[in-house]
C-alpha cells in the first residue's frame, strides 16, 4: 500500500515539477523580452520606462522559486561530494539518499512556513511595490510558499525513497531480499 501511494505521489510530483519548469522557461523568455523592450525604450527612443524592470524582477523571482522543485526532482542540483566521497559506499548512499534530503526537508519546511507568514502579512497590510506602478505584493509573495511546498513534497518523496534504501542496505547485510520501490 505504501509503495503504491509513493508511486502515485512521485507521478504527480514529477508532472507538476515538469510543468512548472516549462512555466519557468516561459518566464525567462518573457524576462528577456521585457529587458529588451526596456533597453530599446530607454536608449533608442529616449523614453525610459520603469515597468519592464519591475516585471522582469517578478519573473526572475518566480522562475527561481518555481524551478527549484523540478531541479531537485531531476537531481540536477549542485552537490559537494568532498566529504561524502570519503565514506564507504553504503554510508554514502545513506547520507546522500536519506540524511541529506531529510535535513533539506527540515530547512525548506521552515522556509515555507516563514514565507507563508510573510505573504499573509503582505496581504493583511496591503503591501505594494515601491515603484510608481504600486503593484500589490501579496500575490507575488504567495508564489514563494507554493514553490517551497512543492520542494518539500519532492524532498519528502526523496526521504521516503532514502528510507527504503536504508532498509534495503540493512536487509542486504542480514541476507534478506531487498524491497523494490
Amino acid at each position: 500500500m505504501f509503495m503504491r501511494v509513493l508511486r502515485t505521489l512521485d507521478n504527480w510530483i514529477g508532472r507538476i515539477s515538469q510543468s512548472l519548469m516549462l512555466v519557468t522557461g516561459i518566464l525567462v523568455l518573457l524576462m528577456a523580452f521585457l529587458a529588451t523592450y526596456g533597453v530599446l525604450r530607454r536608449y533608442a527612443f529616449g523614453s525610459p520606462e520603469p515597468y519592464s524592470y519591475e516585471l522582469s524582477t517578478i519573473c526572475l523571482l518566480w522562475s527561481g522559486v518555481l524551478a527549484v522543485a523540478g531541479v531537485e526532482w531531476l537531481d540536477r542540483n549542485v552537490r559537494n561530494d568532498l566529504v561524502s566521497s570519503r565514506f564507504p559506499q553504503a554510508m554514502r548512499d545513506i547520507v546522500l539518499g536519506f540524511v541529506g534530503p531529510l535535513l533539506a526537508l527540515i530547512f525548506c519546511a521552515v522556509l515555507d512556513w516563514k514565507s507563508i507568514d510573510n505573504a499573509l502579512y503582505a496581504l493583511r497590510i496591503g503591501q505594494v511595490t515601491a515603484s510608481p506602478w504600486a503593484l500589490p505584493l501579496a500575490p507575488i509573495k504567495f508564489v514563494i510558499p507554493l514553490g517551497y511546498t512543492l520542494l518539500c513534497l519532492v524532498l519528502l518523496s526523496k526521504v521516503c525513497h532514502g528510507f527504503i534504501l536504508v532498509k534495503n542496505i540493512a536487509q542486504k547485510r542480514r541476507g534478506e531480499p531487498p524491497v523494490t520501490p
